[in-house]
């Protein structure tokens, strides 16, 4: 009972203390409240809505951007891929192109191709030359009588002129020369066309090489290409010429190759001797500051010394003597008063050991000549070597061989191709080495004079399928089978093969130029061999064709 008395009463008091009448103040204000409450409420969830809206756009945009960038990404790897490859094609046919191009300037000339004929024949004449009227053997046997077996004569007369002469200068330059400082001059050497007898073309020339030697106690020590040390490809066939003392080692002494200190002395030579004045080495015609003998300063010694001499002898001639070339230094002609004149060329060289090739210091120029790497590098001429072997293989061949004929012919066409048209890379040299090879390749009984048309033939295939090749190799450098009676320096048979068409690979423009006279010369060899050629019977012909048969 008296816990639910309790309970009443609390319940009362409860009701009264939370009676609204009871404070009418502070509980009057409290549906304002609520309203206030309920706006803000709403303003907040309004300002959420909106940033909700605001952030989902914000996500939408982000997540199109990253799709994009994804995209963008996406191009440029394919972009990347397709431009490599792109590269390798544009590549790839870039070398397919120059590959034609290079195809096409080879063949579009109308090179000549290879038939598959006899195993003799070292080419054939092409599809664009089938056409080609070759002269019959009645034809090349008149020309060659009427057109140049007449300047035999005329060479011999000449040759034994420029000689006499030639030493009688000599002579006279040894006299105003000193002896003790200046270079000692040799007797002077023919060699060339004029000496092998196949020169047909005028103005008649003499070539005379004249060796030289330094002053005592000097000598010359030379180094080749193939000699051992390595020279670049665009100085073989070249050499260098020391000046050194006749006591001095060889292979040099170890204080010429280290820096000694100031305090140390050699005790095989003096500083006397290791040293030598630049002056000293100067009038030796060396290149300044070295021991090597220069071109230039040897030309301008050789050309006041024969100035010097002539002014001796000048007396007892009735003509005048004068330098003619001025890109030829040694070039020499000789005018009578009458108007008439000879040219000649006096060239000094220097001996290679103890053989007959030498050093020459200028080389006659020629459309295909390079000029020399510097003053200190000189050219090798085996012309003393080539002039034996003629002399040796006419010994060998059936009497009034053709061999000379055919070369004379094919220089005569040649050179009249080219006062036509212009001068050409091929020359007279390149010419006379390919008589050289045929000489080599083929027995002696195919050089029998009636054999002329053919062997000219054969001249004029090879040197096709030389320049097809652009290769024409050096008759004695590379080749072992040179006749051991000619006592030819095995340095030389050893070595790699000299081309000597090597300059055509690297002008091209002097290539074309010169495919391009032959081709001309071929077209034009009946019209030229017959504008001087006499009329020939027929009944003649038929009776040297009978013959022949």
């Amino acid at each position: 009972m008296p816990v639910g008395i309790f309970r009443v009463c609390l319940v009362v008091i409860t009701a009264i203390v939370n009676h609204p009448l009871l404070f009418p103040k502070e509980n009057g204000t409290v549906p304002e409240n609520a309203e206030e409450i309920i706006q803000k409420m709403k303003e907040r969830e309004e300002s959420l809505r909106l940033e909700k809206l605001r952030l989902e756009q914000e996500i939408a945009h982000q997540e199109a951007m990253q799709k994009t960038l994804e995209k963008a990404a996406e191009v440029v790897e394919e972009s990347k891929e397709e431009k490599v490859r792109w590269d390798m094609w544009t590549a790839l046919s870039m070398v397919i192109f120059l590959l034609i191009e290079l195809w096409r300037q080879d063949f579009q000339e109308g090179i000549w191709q290879d038939t598959g004929g006899e195993e003799d024949d070292m080419a054939v004449l092409g599809k664009a030359f089938k056409g080609v009227a070759f002269p019959d053997k009645a034809v090349l046997a008149s020309f060659y009588e009427k057109r140049i077996l007449g300047t035999t004569g005329d060479m011999a007369r000449m040759r034994e002129m420029v000689e006499g002469f030639a030493d009688d200068l000599l002579e006279a330059l040894r006299s105003v020369c000193n002896r003790d400082a200046d270079m000692e001059v040799e007797d002077c050497m023919g060699v060339g066309s004029m000496y092998e007898n196949w020169r047909v073309r005028k103005p008649f020339v003499c070539d005379l090489i004249v060796p030289f030697a330094p002053p005592e106690p000097y000598c010359f020590r030379s180094q080749t290409w193939c000699s051992g040390d390595s020279f670049p490809p665009d100085e073989q066939g070249y050499g260098t010429i020391k000046v050194c003392r006749a006591d001095e080692d060889v292979t040099g002494c170890i204080c010429d190759k280290t820096k000694l200190g100031e305090d140390m002395l050699c005790l095989l030579h003096s500083q006397a001797n290791t040293t030598r004045p630049s002056s000293e080495m100067e009038d030796l015609l060396c290149f300044k500051n070295t021991q090597y003998l220069d071109a230039d300063q040897v030309m301008k010694w050789f050309q006041i010394a024969v100035t010097k001499a002539w002014n001796r002898i000048s007396h007892k001639y009735e003509f005048d003597l004068s330098f003619s070339l001025l890109d030829s230094p040694g070039a020499l002609k000789i005018k009578f008063r009458s108007g008439k004149s000879i040219a000649f060329n006096l060239t000094p060289v220097v001996q290679y050991e103890n053989s007959d090739v030498y050093f020459i210091s200028h080389f006659p120029r020629s459309g295909l000549a390079a000029d020399l790497p510097s003053s200190t590098h000189w050219f090798l001429t085996f012309a003393v070597y080539e002039r034996r072997f003629i002399q040796l293989v006419s010994k060998m061949l059936p009497a009034n061989a053709c061999h000379v004929s055919c070369l004379q012919i094919l220089s005569f066409l040649h050179g009249k191709q080219c006062s036509l048209t212009g001068p050409s890379g091929l020359t007279n040299y390149h010419l006379k080495t390919v008589m050289l090879h045929l000489l080599q390749a083929r027995p002696s009984q195919d050089w029998a004079p009636e054999k002329l048309e053919a062997r000219l033939q054969d001249m004029l295939k090879f040197v096709e399928k030389c320049l097809h090749e652009k290769k024409l190799y050096h008759f004695f450098i590379g080749n072992r089978k040179v006749p051991a009676e000619l006592g030819f320096p095995i340095i030389f048979q050893r070595a790699e093969p000299l081309n000597l068409f090597r300059p055509f690979v690297l002008h091209r423009d002097v290539y074309r130029k010169t495919v391009d006279t032959f081709h001309e010369m071929l077209r034009n060899m009946s019209a030229l061999i017959n504008e001087y050629t006499v009329h020939i019977p027929l009944a003649h012909t038929n009776g040297i064709h009978k013959e022949s048969l």
